[in-house]
C-alpha cells in the first residue's frame, strides 16, 4: 500500500499525507485516556506504519507525561533517524511541584526541549510546536526562544497548535518583522464534525503558506461508521466517555454529545452512502475528505490496533472523492456562519477572483 507525500507547509520537507499521532501510546491511570497501547503494541503499530511508507510521527511531552515520547524514542533508536520526520510539542505542565514546568517562557521551552530530546533519543526535533497559546508569556519571548533553538540546530522547524486566527496571524507577522524563521504548520482540530477552522484559520494558513495538520479527524470515533442511533459500540471511546459522564470533551465526545442531533445522523448516512459508492470504509471517507481540503498537508490519525491503522492508511493514496461526493459531504456537514463571517460571505458573492487577470 503506497502513501502520498506532500510538502510540510512552506518548507521543502516531504511528509506522508497520513501522520501517525501517538497520544494512544503508553498505559496510564489517567481516566481520560481509554484504550492506550503498551510499548510492544505501539512498536508494532510504528513498524506497520513505516512498512506502509509513513514517515511522519507526531507526539507531545504531555502525552502520558513523557511516556509516549519514550516509546517513540526507543523505537526510533533502532531506525535510521533521517528517514523520519519527528514532531513534538511544548506548553502544558509536566511537574505539578514546579510552577515553571508549563507555559511558553524561555525557561520552560529550553528545559522541556532538552527533556524531550532525552526521551526521544535524538539530538534534534524536525517540527517543534507550541501546544497552545500562553497568555502569560509575551509571544515575542516565545518566538525568539524558538528561533534561537532553530539557529542552534536543536529544532528544524516551528509550528503552532490550538490557536485562534488573530494569534496565528500575529505570529506570522512577527516572523516577518523580527526576522525570525517562519513557522510552517498549524495543528488544529478539523473534521466533518468540526469545521469552524474554515471561518478564518484556513484563509490565514493559505495566505501564509502554513500547512494544516488536522487532529481528531474521526472525532473520537464518531466518524468511523460504527456509532448507531441506539447506543455506542461496547469498548469504544464514545462509550467510555459516556460512562464517564463527559459530554463536552473536545476530542472525545460522548454519545450524548451528538445523539439528539439529527444533522449528525444525516451526515453519517451520507458518509455511509459515499463509502459504498467508492468501495471504501466510512473512516476512509472522513480522512479523504480532509486530504482534499485546502492547505491540508497531512492528517494525524490515532490508533490502538493494527486493523485501525491499516484501515486509516487506506485513505492515503490510489483514489479520490469526486467533486459531487465532496459537495454532498460539504453540504451535510455545513456549519451556520456567525457574524461577521455570515455578513462577509454575503457581500463577497461574485467578488472572489479566480485568478489575477480579472
Amino acid at each position: 500500500m503506497a502513501v502520498q507525500f506532500r510538502y510540510l507547509g512552506g518548507s521543502g520537507v516531504k511528509v506522508s499525507n497520513i501522520c501517525l499521532g501517538t497520544m494512544t501510546f503508553g498505559q496510564s491511570q489517567d481516566p481520560t485516556r481509554p484504550g492506550q497501547c503498551d510499548e510492544e503494541a505501539a512498536h508494532k503499530i510504528l513498524d506497520r506504519f513505516s512498512e506502509l511508507g509513513g514517515n511522519f510521527i507526531d507526539t507531545a511531552n504531555v502525552y502520558v507525561m513523557g511516556v509516549s515520547e519514550s516509546i517513540v524514542g526507543n523505537w526510533l533508536a533502532k531506525r535510521k533517524r533521517e528517514d523520519f520526520v519527528l514532531a513534538t510539542k511544548v506548553r502544558f505542565e509536566m511537574d505539578p511541584s514546579n510552577p515553571n514546568s508549563g507555559g511558553l517562557s524561555r525557561k520552560n521551552i529550553v528545559w522541556s526541549l532538552e527533556e524531550s530530546l532525552k526521551r526521544l533519543r535524538t539530538d534534534y526535533i524536525d517540527l517543534y510546536q507550541i501546544h497552545a497559546w500562553d497568555p502569560a508569556t509575551p509571544i515575542e519571548e516565545t518566538m525568539r526562544t524558538l528561533d534561537d533553538l532553530v539557529r542552534a540546530g536543536k529544532i528544524r522547524y516551528v509550528g503552532a497548535s490550538n490557536v485562534t486566527g488573530w494569534q496565528m496571524q500575529k505570529i506570522m507577522d512577527l516572523c516577518q518583522y523580527k526576522g525570525f524563521n517562519r513557522w510552517i504548520t498549524l495543528q488544529a482540530q478539523y473534521s466533518l464534525l468540526n469545521r469552524e477552522l474554515e471561518w478564518e484559520l484556513v484563509d490565514c494558513c493559505k495566505n501564509e503558506a502554513l500547512g494544516i495538520l488536522p487532529w481528531s479527524p474521526l472525532k473520537g470515533g464518531w466518524l468511523t461508521g460504527k456509532i448507531k442511533r441506539d447506543s455506542p459500540p461496547e469498548g469504544s471511546r464514545v462509550a467510555f466517555m459516556e460512562a464517564k459522564g463527559e459530554v463536552k470533551s473536545e476530542s472525545q465526545p460522548s454519545f450524548s454529545k451528538f445523539a439528539q442531533e439529527e444533522k449528525v445522523w444525516n451526515l453519517l448516512d451520507v458518509m455511509q452512502s459515499i463509502a459504498e459508492e467508492a468501495g471504501k470504509t466510512v473512516s476512509q471517507v472522513a480522512l479523504r475528505w480532509l486530504l482534499q481540503k485546502e492547505a491540508v498537508c497531512s492528517v494525524i490519525i490515532g490508533v490502538k490496533t493494527l486493523d485501525q491503522l491499516n484501515n486509516n492508511m487506506g485513505a492515503s493514496a490510489g483514489w479520490e472523492l469526486t467533486d459531487q461526493q465532496m459537495k454532498r459531504l460539504n453540504e451535510a456537514s455545513a456549519v451556520a456562519l456567525p457574524y461577521p463571517y455570515s455578513m462577509l460571505a454575503r457581500i463577497s458573492t461574485g467578488r472572489i477572483r479566480s485568478d489575477f487577470t480579472q
